[in-house]
């Protein structure tokens, strides 16, 4: 009723969301015990976004706490249908998304603006350390920054990957899940993945790198699954004359200096992207967050920045 929403309001204006976030982890079925709540009282795209986020670590939390034995074919109409409408008023998908686990997923500790996550799941500080460096690295790139961060290898902890866990291309969910009261048939879609950050799809329609054909999927794929002032703006940039076609056909040696160590900087973030992936060894042969064979496609994309290089 108006009572709980107006309490579940309260809690995502105070971002402090877990006096429902235990609930939840005291009773593991308990979307199905959950009141249908409306979302009409939501208001503002802040709101919006808390609920979204609340309600995508809810979905996670319930479709693989399991891990990947006996995982619902379907999600119940009381989480279902309130995830469906937050969505469609978002223009996201109903799944947890980069938005959601790293965007919005932050708040300060303190004045001088340390920062902690609003929602994360149980299994020690793995999906801490994940959000609060993805986040870093984006606001590093957002103000142009190229110095290197120092992360713990605590970032390819194992107990974070479910969080990312899809309904497509998954042979546990082959049809996709069911969103009980919202449709008829399953529907699949991708897990979060910092593909689905704008910031590096921003760069390389910049810089002009033409990524191979099933990379380029992927990642055309992703956009998807970001917010849609997110999309379009980086189809603006898409939409004007390519930056590498200017630069090569100026003849200014100068500036292709500059424009070569603009994708110089670019490929060795990629690089050390691989570095944290690939250590421990075990991780070589893992499926990426957003469902791509993360090592292959992590130096494929690597590998077309570095072709993008004019040749002085």
């Amino acid at each position: 009723g108006r009572k709980s929403l107006e309490a579940f309001k309260k809690r995502l204006d105070s971002g402090q969301l877990w006096p429902l976030y235990n609930l939840w982890t005291s009773t593991p079925r308990i979307p199905e015990m959950m009141p249908l709540l409306s979302c009409q009282y939501l208001q503002g795209h802040r709101e919006l976004y808390l609920a979204h986020l609340v309600l995508s670590f809810i979905t996670m939390g319930y479709v693989w706490q399991e891990g990947e034995k006996e995982v619902p074919k379907v999600l119940p109409r009381n989480l279902a249908i309130p995830f469906g409408e937050v969505s469609e008023m978002l223009g996201l998908p109903p799944i947890l998304v980069h938005t959601d686990f790293v965007l919005v997923n932050w708040k300060k500790k303190n004045p001088q603006g340390n920062l902690e996550p609003i929602v994360t799941l149980p299994g020690g500080t793995s999906t801490v350390g994940f959000i609060l460096v993805t986040g870093a690295v984006s606001a590093y790139l957002g103000i142009g920054c190229s110095r290197r961060l120092s992360v713990g290898p605590f970032l390819c902890n194992p107990l974070v990957p479910f969080l990312f866990f899809s309904w497509k291309d998954n042979p546990v969910l082959p049809e996709g899940l069911l969103y009980e009261g919202l449709c008829e048939e399953p529907l699949a879609y991708s897990g979060g993945s910092a593909a689905q950050s704008s910031t590096l799809h921003a760069f390389d329609e910049l810089l002009g790198i033409q990524h191979q054909k099933e990379s380029a999927g992927f990642l055309h794929r992703m956009r998807k699954y970001m917010p849609p002032h997110h999309q379009a703006f980086i189809e603006e940039i898409r939409s004007v004359p390519r930056l590498r076609d200017h630069v090569l056909s100026s003849g200014n040696q100068d500036l292709q200096s500059t424009y070569n160590k603009c994708v110089a900087v670019l490929s060795e973030l990629r690089t050390y992207h691989i570095t944290l992936v690939t250590n421990p060894p075990s991780f070589l042969e893992v499926v990426g967050t957003g469902g791509s064979r993360v090592l292959k496609f992590l130096k494929s994309v690597r590998d077309t920045t570095k072709e993008a290089m004019i040749q002085l």
